[in-house]
């Protein structure tokens, strides 16, 4: 394969750590049986790397005792089961930040016209392009949420939202927090257990560098995870003379067979963070300076070619490895296939599946932006070479 430069982390992590591919080539070969429907000693083997697992994923967020992990194939799916299992009433109103990606907002979308509840965007500071928690605050006293649903880190500028901050200027015991963590977990300290966050979502393929095929939601207590009605059913291999769902959790929410092998592959990204939470954490911190630390520099380059215009938090504090770009005089389709086929660099185009953000960004005239995702096997010389691309790119 000729070589790449691959910048479009943001969409999926890639490469790999040499140790999930070897855990999805070692279940592939000696694991992938159906997990918890038999007595024999494989199925109860790949039934106990599922709950290990769960143990990692509740250790990674530090979430409260009785907290629950449902996996899903996809981080999609799982926005489908908490917001199609909620009991909504015309009368409810629900916050979402304009960061959204489309898992979330087309799924409410599609609900809101079932159910016909009203969504509101958090009020954005058009300069900052940061959330205006006073104006928020305001927005609260006078429509109190019903639901809030906020994505963790913009999967178009980086912006790292306020999302704790945001939940604790209303009751959160009158409303449902949920929270897309798909480009945050793994990449920043995830503390669930103090945090107000009722669901937190997770995708296997992107900061937790795992590989597709698993994703899920994190239910802070059992009381969250149970009352929510059912979108999806089908066998658990538990209780099968009865056609109800089992009450039994997470079983409830986990119809069909398990995802074995994609599972063995998030247990072992995982576990290159570390054992625990605090070694996890260092970890994590070591993963973002990196990343930060090329993004800045990306930046700052390109805020020097005349014709380009960036996209992202003003404050470093609040960035994430993502930085997307505009060149005057071009769509940015047209800028990802010239990288693509003269200078051999992947980078994603476009509006990145997020509807809400660009018309505060006033993108469209072209075609929305060029995103660069930055991860963990990227280096200075990747960001250089592609610095070097956009300069003649930009020169026509």
């Amino acid at each position: 394969m000729e070589e790449y430069i691959y910048l479009d982390n943001a969409a999926t992590t890639f490469p790999k750590p040499e140790a999930v591919y070897r855990a999805l080539d070692r279940a592939n070969r000696n694991a992938a049986v159906n997990a918890g429907r038999g007595s024999y000693a494989l199925a109860e083997q790949a039934k106990q790397l599922i709950e290990d697992t769960r143990g990692l994923l509740l250790t990674l967020t530090k979430a409260k005792p009785a907290a629950e992990v449902v996996f899903t194939p996809s981080a999609t799916f799982a926005c489908n089961q908490i917001f199609g299992g909620l009991p909504w009433k015309r009368e409810d109103i629900v916050y979402v930040s304009p960061y959204e990606h489309n898992a979330v907002m087309r799924t409410l979308h599609f609900l809101q016209k079932r159910y016909g509840f009203a969504i509101e965007e958090l009020s954005v500071d058009a300069g900052t392009l940061e959330l205006d928690l006073e104006k928020i605050r305001y927005q609260f006293i006078q429509n109190p949420p019903t639901v809030l649903a906020m994505t963790h880190i913009s999967n178009v500028t980086g912006y790292i939202l306020p999302v704790e901050e945001v939940a604790a200027l209303t009751d959160t015991e009158k409303m449902t927090v949920i929270v897309d963590g798909s480009q945050a977990l793994g990449l920043i300290p995830v503390r669930l257990e103090q945090s107000g966050i009722d669901y937190y979502i997770f995708a296997g393929h992107k900061t937790l560098y795992g590989p597709f095929g698993v994703g899920g939601y994190i239910a802070q207590s059992t009381g969250n995870a149970e009352k929510l009605g059912l979108v999806i059913a089908g066998g658990t291999g538990s209780n099968s003379l009865n056609l109800e769902m089992p009450q039994l959790l997470p079983d409830r929410y986990e119809p069909g067979s398990p995802n074995v092998p994609a599972i063995a592959g998030l247990k072992a990204a995982i576990e290159t963070f570390g054992s625990n939470y605090e070694e996890m954490c260092q970890t994590i911190e070591e993963h973002y300076q990196k990343e930060r630390e090329l993004t800045e520099l990306l930046e700052t380059e390109l805020q020097k070619i005349q014709g380009v215009h960036t996209y992202f938090p003003q404050d470093k504090e609040k960035r994430s490895g993502i930085c997307s770009f505009t060149i005057e005089g071009y769509f940015s389709d047209d800028i990802g296939m010239l990288l693509d086929e003269d200078y051999h660099i992947a980078v994603r185009c476009g509006y990145h599946c997020a509807p809400l953000i660009h018309k505060y960004l006033k993108d469209e005239p072209y075609g929305g932006t060029v995103r660069v995702g930055i991860g963990q096997f990227n280096t200075k010389e990747d960001i250089r070479q592609l610095i070097h691309a956009v300069e003649e790119i930009a020169r026509g």
